[in-house]
């Protein structure tokens, strides 16, 4: 009786996170900002996935290539400007002017010829990246504004899904379009996805009532882009300390997992292609329901029990990966199918911890004056893109220094220290 009753329990937790979810997409302050997120992961998504394959088939040298990466700079260099979109104007207009942007630059870049105008088209999408850093300001600090406590777990599902979905949209379904209607069209078509969105943007209720709340705020509002002052402001506000040694580290051993694990089944005898579609595909898909799942509990329980939980769990699959490293055989078709399980769960539990970190952030920000919400997350963001990227430099070091196995205690280690800085969480945010 006990397991029918614990069975009748589940199935009704599965099908209320089916029916919330269904619920949620209905809302509109939530598709406004699924839609706003996809399209700002567009660039993303191109940027990494398709025009490497691109610029390879049309020639360009792996230097030239790996130069298009400085074209991320953008997003780091984003907290400089957020006080001007948080300062003047309101988030509906920026959403608009940058959506435009990114439009038009789609238009001018599908004219370009990599082969022949590399320069031109390096500052045509260096200045699509600056028009989605600043969009991605103006969404940020929307969803702070709109979002009410009971609504933050579904917004930050809505974040990162939302950017998944567009990152993997451009970086394989464009490919795909590119390869049947060619270069230029496949950027003319991709510009009317902009103009489709800037149009149901344009119409939104929400931001309609949102922009006559900021008009009237910035008339009283004292303005001040003093650097020094503004980050004085930033660090005031209550466990910002804290969060950002969160957002610094809770990423690092996972992040050397990730990029590390696909290379050591690649160095022991899976095929590329293998590793392509479980790593680069069916993880994905993993990842999103993690993100989603983690949103939904949010709902439910409080986010730093969840991620306790969530951490512990990480920390299982990474030892899980380590072990398997040490015992890896590619003629093993069971040595073949846990590899493949070690990886959809460590995206699985990536995706939940990421979705509950936004969260985190967004609790935090809520804290701050409302003058500079979109600056301080904005801040918190950028540090955790500094997060995983600094390591990300690092960890190919690391495993040519010490081996797979040892790079991975390492990354064990590095998930206790994120493990000990939950556990030392404030008592406001906990």
């Amino acid at each position: 009786m006990k397991t029918g009753g614990l069975n009748v329990n589940f199935i009704k937790t599965i099908l209320d996170f089916v029916l919330t979810a269904i619920h949620s997409t209905m809302n509109g302050k939530l598709l406004l900002l699924g839609l706003l997120y996809c399209v700002q992961g567009i660039p993303y998504g191109m940027q990494s996935s398709l025009l490497p394959i691109y610029f390879r088939t049309s020639g360009l040298s792996f230097t030239k290539i790996s130069l298009t990466k400085i074209l991320y700079f953008p997003w780091i260099l984003k907290v400089i400007w957020a006080p001007l979109v948080d300062q003047f104007s309101t988030k509906r207009q920026w959403l608009l002017f940058t959506m435009c942007g990114m439009a038009l630059c789609c238009l001018i870049t599908g004219t370009l010829s990599p082969e022949y105008n590399f320069s031109a088209l390096a500052v045509s999408l260096l200045l699509m990246n600056l028009m989605a850093s600043v969009q991605d300001i103006a969404v940020d600090g929307v969803a702070v504004q709109i979002l009410q406590s009971d609504e933050v777990g579904y917004g930050n599902t809505v974040q990162v899904v939302g950017y998944k979905l567009g990152s993997v949209f451009a970086g394989g379904g464009l490919l795909t379009i590119m390869n049947l209607v060619g270069w230029g069209l496949m950027f003319a078509l991709l510009s009317i996805v902009y103009v489709i969105v800037i149009l149901y943007t344009a119409v939104a209720s929400e931001l309609k009532t949102l922009s006559k709340i900021q008009s009237n705020r910035h008339k009283s509002m004292k303005h001040s882009l003093n650097p020094w002052r503004i980050l004085q402001e930033i660090l005031r506000v209550p466990d910002t300390f804290w969060t950002i040694g969160f957002v610094l580290v809770y990423k690092l051993g996972e992040q050397g997992a990730i990029s590390m694990f696909p290379l050591f089944l690649l160095d022991h005898g899976m095929s590329a292609g293998e590793i392509g579609l479980w790593h680069g595909m069916v993880a994905m898909v993993f990842s999103i329901i993690g993100s989603s799942l983690g949103g939904f509990l949010t709902t439910r329980y409080k986010v730093y029990s969840l991620m306790k939980i969530f951490f512990i769990l990480r920390l299982l699959s990474l030892a899980f990966q380590t072990f398997l490293i040490n015992v890896f055989n590619s003629n093993s078709w069971l040595m073949k199918g846990c590899a493949i399980l070690s990886i959809n769960i460590q995206h699985f539990f990536g995706g939940s911890i990421t979705t509950l970190a936004f969260s985190i952030m967004m609790q935090c920000t809520k804290m701050a004056h409302v003058r500079i919400q979109a600056t301080h997350y904005s801040f918190l963001a950028t540090l955790e893109v500094l997060g995983k990227l600094s390591f990300s430099i690092l960890v190919g070091w690391i495993v040519d220094w010490v081996g797979f196995f040892l790079s991975f205690i390492i990354f064990q280690l590095l998930s206790v220290v994120a493990i000990l800085h939950v556990y030392k969480a404030p008592k406001t945010l906990s």
